[in-house]
């Protein structure tokens, strides 16, 4: 009788063997992609560049606030702005007319109802506040509303940064999303009560679809909140990138870990490395980041 024990089996042994015989009997057909034709070449040679930058670049940047201050802080073309905020609050619009055809059977039930309620129907309770953001009806200083805007936009706005910073040693780009995701979910959680709307590309698509359906009083509600909701993010993001650019950058390190360069080279980088002291004897080659910091 065999021994069948595991250790007696020689496993690797068989296993070579099922490989080569697969080798040897099974063929496999690699299908190859079909040929780029001419007529596809030009057709995409003929596509508007502006086209390109709106669908297939600004699609990767929702905030347009953020796109601003890529523009400010990070040297983004200026030409690209407009096209990129276009894109974001196209975006938007067409998002809410997605939303009211996909519910529409049901939004209209809910329309009706509240009108025979004899309530508003553009109000945080009502239809309009599905699409975008209205103060509760206690909320009737917009100083205090403003600041909430301001504050939670401040805060959103800083931890993005931070997060894009490739010298941050606290985020990889693999937790970045994550990151930024809970910075959201914290200031909704906290703040979503008391009327937050952290993005002019989601509040004023969906708030020109409001106004078409429900009427021009979302734009209007609460003696003009809307501009509040739709203008108060850029000043509080670039409030709180400056904050970063100006207290928490560090672009010697950014040079060292290979993702800037001195505006006059490596030259112009080993004089300010002398001038401040950090090179001894001259000019050498720069740290990088496998070799330790500054």
């Amino acid at each position: 009788m065999g021994d069948n024990r595991i250790e007696r089996l020689q496993t690797g042994d068989l296993e070579l063997g099922a490989t080569e015989a697969v080798q040897r009997h099974v063929t496999r057909t690699v299908v190859q992609p079909a040929p780029v034709t001419q007529r596809k070449l030009d057709f995409e040679h003929s596509r508007p560049r502006w086209l390109r930058e709106c669908m297939a670049e600004a699609t990767g940047v929702f905030f347009y606030a953020i796109t601003i201050c890529f523009w400010l802080w990070q040297g983004f073309p200026a030409k690209k702005v407009p096209y990129y905020i276009f894109s974001q609050i196209f975006g938007a619009f067409v998002a809410g007319l997605i939303l009211m055809g996909q519910y529409h059977q049901q939004i209209s039930e809910f329309k009706a109802a509240t009108e025979a309620a004899g309530l508003p129907v553009v109000s945080p309770s009502g239809p309009a506040g599905i699409l975008c953001a209205f103060p509760l009806p206690t909320q009737t200083n917009q100083g205090y509303l403003f600041m909430i805007e301001f504050f939670v936009d401040s805060f959103i706005g800083i931890v993005i940064w931070s997060c894009l910073d490739p010298a941050n040693p606290f985020v990889s780009p693999q937790s970045a999303p994550f990151t930024i995701g809970l910075a959201y979910g914290v200031m909704v959680w906290g703040f979503a009560d008391v009327t937050i709307s952290t993005n002019l590309a989601r509040d004023l698509g969906t708030r020109i679809v409001a106004a078409i359906f429900f009427g021009g009083e979302a734009f209007s509600y609460d003696n003009g909140y809307a501009w509040i909701s739709i203008l108060v993010n850029v000043p509080a993001t670039i409030f709180a990138t400056g904050y970063y650019e100006f207290l928490m950058r560090d672009s010697l390190k950014k040079i060292g870990a290979g993702h800037a360069v001195h505006e006059h080279g490596e030259e112009g980088l080993s004089r300010h490395l002398s001038r401040r002291g950090i090179l001894e004897d001259g000019p050498s080659v720069v740290k990088t980041k496998s070799q330790g910091d500054y």
